[in-house]
């Protein structure tokens, strides 16, 4: 198995590592590491029915809603996301972030963030085509939410 960083996929924001992809665990994990610069507002509301999501913070503090329930992320905590679960996370702070996020089962992998990055250069600083982000989530198995943010 391979052990090394992967390319940096820039959504925004945010810039996104796969330390392990799908493929590479037998299709049992992906492990990504992203930073989130202060005062970034990066991630639509959504849920995913295909796998849970486990966030551990490396530097700085994210603040995760799910289900309309906000949770502060900092160095060495942890947050468990289940299936099915509507979340979003912002850096509302004046430090940059920096999390690990590990997907069970492994479903989900770089050809999604380089997808919506795609979406979001289109777009050339503008709002982004909502109903192009739309369908790559649910191609990958996010369900945008319904509900504002």
């Amino acid at each position: 198995m391979t052990t090394s960083v992967g390319e940096e996929i820039k959504v925004g924001e945010m810039a996104i590592r796969f330390l392990v992809e799908g493929q590479q665990s037998a299709g049992a994990v992906a492990v990504f590491e992203f930073d989130v610069p202060a005062g970034a507002k990066v991630a639509a509301a959504h849920s995913h029915d295909g796998y849970d999501e486990t966030v551990y913070g490396l530097e700085g503090v994210l603040t995760w809603t799910i289900e309309a329930t906000p949770s502060e992320v900092g160095p060495g905590e942890t947050l468990f996301i289940p299936r099915g679960a509507v979340h979003h996370f912002d850096n509302t702070g004046e430090v940059d972030a920096k999390a690990l996020a590990i997907v069970t089962p492994g479903i989900l992998g770089p050809s999604f963030f380089r997808e919506v990055a795609a979406v979001l250069d289109a777009a050339a600083g503008g709002p982004p085509d909502s109903a192009a982000l739309g369908e790559v989530m649910r191609r990958h198995g996010l369900t945008p939410a319904r509900r504002p943010r």
